[in-house]
């Protein structure tokens, strides 16, 4: 009974918690967007500065130094553009994936920044849609699996020792 009360809780937590991907991906996605939004008007507006004194993005990279702030605002504006790069790329993947396709695209919702600031303002909710319920289904059944499986784990020690007893005694 208590195995299978254990193995209940844990497959209705699976369910909660994979129940809020679609929604949660849909918010990071968004929250990405802006990022990206944000980052390209930064780039555009370096480029525009190169472009004005007949340099290229490199060149004017490289014409950033000759005092620590210069160096360090040139290590800013690399990383800057770096991670506009990133991000980029990352809502390409993203732009016009489904809740099951982002999910097979996990590996896009990597930056820690977006995804602190999703998680901060993400209020947990009944998911009613055909996305929520299935994911909702596929955590309970992983959910459940997983506990089943430990919990044998756990018992299979036990159980050994109970049947070489039995096994005894049906010998006398």
């Amino acid at each position: 009974m208590i195995v299978r009360t254990l193995t209940l809780i844990a497959g209705l937590s699976g369910a909660a918690i994979t129940a809020q991907f679609p929604e949660f991906s849909q918010q990071y996605a968004q929250r990405l967007g802006g990022a990206v939004d944000e980052l390209t008007a930064v780039v555009a507006d370096f480029d525009a500065s190169a472009q004005a004194s007949g340099l290229t993005r490199q060149e004017a990279l490289a014409q950033i130094q000759g005092s620590d702030f210069l160096t360090r605002r040139r290590a800013d504006m690399e990383t800057t553009l770096q991670r506009h790069e990133r991000l980029s790329a990352a809502m390409a993947a993203l732009q016009n994936a489904g809740p099951f396709t982002r999910a097979y695209e996990l590996r896009h919702f990597s930056d820690a920044e977006i995804a602190r600031r999703t998680y901060d303002a993400y209020k947990p909710a009944l998911p009613l849609t055909f996305e929520g319920a299935a994911f909702a289904i596929a955590g309970y059944a992983g959910a459940a699996l997983i506990m089943a499986l430990l919990l044998a784990l756990l018992k299979w020690p036990f159980s050994r020792g109970r049947q070489a007893r039995s096994g005894r005694r049906a010998a006398r």
